[in-house]
């Protein structure tokens, strides 16, 4: 069993001081209250990332950040899914709800976004839902993420993004002293994000509540070299949480 890397990182899109200690402590906190904050006015993104998705049959699907599993029940069941979390007492939700709903396609794992065990080219479709902007590194994160995804697969995204009016800006730069407890970065440029993770998306959609976030698509592009994979990472994963471990 691998890890979890606590290296402390700094954010390359706003300067802010974000480790994982800090992110695990935001969710921990979140984790019994996070379905009633953010179920409802989440859904129309996750209804609408997972139908852009057009998941198949038989395909592999990972989602980076399931959390609480809100989005678990909207996946076909003759798709393979796996989602991943670093926060134990989120997954510890996720776990339930899997449980509760019969969700038997469904696999969950404790596991760092920015340095997965799954081997390389292991999934047809990887998924980040409200996630590039809460990580210490979203360099780290797209890697990942491109890393287990198979050539020619999907990489989808939905996340919040610095607003381009002026005004909203304003308050978003107000905002990010605070960021650390608010569980996000407010700053988080989609201009800076796509120029550092070296990503040109297919699809853009605003999504939410005043189309304030964007769902946001592109075909996973790998050399020759990356196509063909690496010996030197294995498929060792965690096996999912006991629900004691994280209650």
């Amino acid at each position: 069993m691998r890890g979890i890397s606590h290296t402390i990182a700094f954010s390359e899109f706003t300067g802010i001081r974000v480790n994982i200690e800090s992110v695990e402590k935001t969710y921990r906190r979140y984790a019994p209250q996070y379905d009633l904050l953010f179920g409802a006015i989440f859904h129309p993104g996750r209804k609408e990332v997972i139908r852009q998705m057009d998941c198949q049959p038989g395909e592999r699907i990972l989602e980076v950040g399931v959390g609480t599993g809100l989005s678990l029940p909207l996946y076909p069941v003759e798709t393979k899914i796996t989602g991943i979390d670093i926060s134990r007492e989120m997954l510890a939700r996720a776990e339930r709800r899997v449980a509760r709903d019969g969700l038997s396609h469904v696999d969950l794992h404790h596991m760092n976004a920015q340095k997965m065990t799954f081997a390389d080219n292991s999934f047809d479709k990887v998924v980040a839902m409200y996630v590039a902007s809460v990580v210490p590194d979203p360099v780290a994160l797209v890697n990942e993420m491109r890393r287990v995804c198979k050539p020619g697969g999907q990489l989808m995204f939905v996340n919040h993004f610095k607003s381009d009016n002026p005004v909203i800006s304003r308050i978003e730069q107000l905002l990010v002293p605070l960021s650390a407890k608010l569980g996000f970065d407010p700053g988080f440029s989609l201009s800076r994000f796509e120029q550092e993770c070296d990503l040109e998306f297919e699809h853009n959609r605003r999504v939410n509540l005043f189309g304030y976030w964007r769902m946001l698509q592109t075909t996973n592009a790998k050399s020759e070299s990356q196509a063909a994979g690496s010996d030197a990472r294995v498929s060792e994963v965690e096996a999912p949480i006991p629900l004691a471990e994280a209650s």
